[in-house]
């Protein structure tokens, strides 16, 4: 995705996200997007050393929540 152009809506995604979208969705670091991809249940597969995951998955994963948050002694 080009990281000048601006998320408007969930329409504006592509279908399969890789870590650089979800950094911008969720306003995080590098850093913490690959540790957030890298949490048990979280909806990402590898293509090699791509990592990718779907944009419906990832916003259910969002819905439904997080029992472990990376980076807290939770």
């Amino acid at each position: 995705m080009n990281d000048k152009k601006r998320l408007n809506s969930y329409e504006d995604l592509p279908l399969v996200l890789d870590v650089a979208d979800i950094q911008r969705i969720m306003g995080i670091s590098r850093a913490s997007a690959y540790e957030l991809v890298h949490t048990p249940g979280f909806p990402a597969f590898r293509r090699g050393r791509l990592i990718k995951g779907s944009k419906i998955a990832f916003f259910e994963w969002m819905a439904k929540g997080s029992e472990t948050v990376p980076g807290s002694d939770k």
